[in-house]
């Protein structure tokens, strides 16, 4: 008796689940602008071309790209109390400040903020006492001298606002000197108010603007707020007007910065001292202007 073998029935192959098709872009308006496959919105792809070190995607994952602000404006306050809180004179706070200053620039590259504009030295400053005066120039002189090669290696742009007269010639100088070494960087740019104050910024605007108008007869009727933006010094320097004002230190006021240029800005005021302020108070400030509504006068939409 002979058997016949029987063939083993075969199980079919699993059909393979459709793997989704990677965007090829996503929209500037998602959280961190990057998606599962890699793909990037062509505003983070723009961003990391100008500075590639921005990583905004893993610093603040939940803020939209778009709701990052381009422009954020310092008014640095504390540097006294810091310091008299430990026993120590101001200039011990002032020099921590300026320790302080490095971190957010590196904390701003990092997160895709265009510019950063400082208010370093105003014109009411010259009232305080002349040793603290001259330790904040000197002060300034050893930042910049230290700063600039670092400026160079991290493509930062660096200006300065405010009015020149007053200041010693060798802060003019060096200023001038990293103004111009650094020109053509493009990742950041930093901006220094010294011997600044937006009043007086805005009046010598005026008198500029009327003195073109008397020389070439123009109807003052035809002066626009395009003519005195670009009169002022941030208007001279390229500089877009601030999205995000913030304060350190508690205090509620403007103190005479910027006023023209903050208009529509949206104001942050924290308790915390300058020389503490970093990172994370840098990342928070922005989380809470990422969930404003900026509507600039109109209304929220239906």
């Amino acid at each position: 008796m002979t058997t016949t073998a029987t063939k083993p029935a075969t199980t079919p192959a699993p059909t393979p689940a459709a793997v989704p098709a990677c965007p090829a872009a996503l929209s500037p308006a998602s959280p961190a602008a990057i998606g599962p496959c890699g793909a990037i919105s062509p505003a983070l792809a723009a961003l990391k071309a100008r500075n590639p070190k921005a990583r905004p995607e893993q610093l603040l994952p939940d803020v939209p790209l778009s709701r990052i602000p381009r422009h954020v404006a310092i008014i640095m306050d504390g540097n006294g109390r810091w310091a008299k809180a430990r026993g120590f004179p101001r200039a011990f706070g002032h020099r921590n400040g300026a320790k302080a200053v490095r971190e957010i620039i590196e904390q701003c590259l990092q997160m895709g903020v265009e510019v950063l504009t400082l208010y370093s030295f105003s014109l009411e400053n010259w009232k305080r006492p002349s040793d603290e005066v001259d330790g904040l120039m000197a002060l300034y002189l050893d930042y910049m001298r230290g700063e600039r090669d670092h400026m160079m290696r991290e493509n930062i742009r660096f200006v300065q606002i405010g009015r020149r007269e007053g200041l010693p010639p060798e802060v003019l100088a060096l200023g001038d000197e990293v103004t111009a070494l650094t020109a053509r960087n493009t990742a950041l740019t930093l901006c220094l108010a010294v011997n600044y104050g937006s009043r007086a910024e805005i009046t010598d605007a005026v008198r500029t603007l009327t003195a073109r108008c008397l020389t070439e007869g123009r109807d003052p009727a035809t002066i626009s707020e395009d003519d005195i933006t670009s009169l002022l010094a941030t208007g001279r320097a390229g500089l877009p007007d601030p999205d995000l004002l913030i304060r350190t230190a508690g205090e509620m006021r403007v103190s005479n910065f910027l006023l023209w240029q903050i208009s529509y800005a949206e104001i942050y005021v924290t308790p915390t001292l300058w020389p503490d302020f970093g990172g994370a108070e840098l990342a928070a400030a922005i989380r809470d202007f990422a969930a404003r509504e900026r509507r600039f006068g109109g209304l929220a939409p239906a």
